[in-house]
């Protein structure tokens, strides 16, 4: 556990797909995105908040999810689902989560990543190490990779406030 006061600043990177994913498949819930900002920025300053999505071709319920990010506090970065010859798909933000919290290393205090995804693990190092940056994540304990939450500042397990993050359907 990590202290938190009201003058530190703090960015939110939000892996969307791996949160969508994770609600849907383990609990049938969608993931309340104004509730995990509020608990990632804790009475802090929100310097940015981000939300990665993956565009479908289902435009028009997309278009509505991407619209109540960005009315939930997030600005919203959109990226094309990549459909390679033989139909295997690939929709991920990794590569660009990770240049943004470098970019923004230097100007904040505390980078909050909301995904639990271990390809994360050297980004988390290298924020705390060079950086000299407190890096909090936020994922659903059951799919989080473990050395991400033993690396982490601060852990946030999504799973221990079902009713504060999930949105039943």
């Amino acid at each position: 556990m990590i202290v938190k006061n009201k003058d530190q600043r703090v960015a939110v990177l939000v892996d969307v797909q791996n949160m969508y994913y994770s609600a849907r498949y383990m609990y049938k819930a969608k993931v309340n995105f104004k509730n995990v900002l509020k608990e990632a920025v804790a009475g802090r300053v929100l310097t940015r908040a981000i939300g990665y999505v993956i565009k479908t071709d289902v435009v028009k319920k997309e278009k509505d999810f991407f619209e109540a990010l960005n009315k939930s506090g997030f600005e919203v970065k959109e990226k094309d689902l990549q459909i390679f010859p033989g139909g295997a798909k690939k929709g991920d933000w990794d590569v660009g989560i990770t240049m943004d919290a470098i970019r923004l290393g230097r100007k904040v205090d505390s980078i909050v990543i909301v995904s639990g995804d271990g390809d994360y693990i050297p980004l988390v190092t290298y924020l705390q190490q060079s950086l000299g940056c407190l890096v909090e994540v936020i994922a659903f304990g059951k799919t989080c990779s473990k050395e991400l939450t033993e690396i982490a500042d601060d852990f946030i397990d999504m799973d221990m406030g079902k009713g504060i993050f999930l949105l039943r359907r």
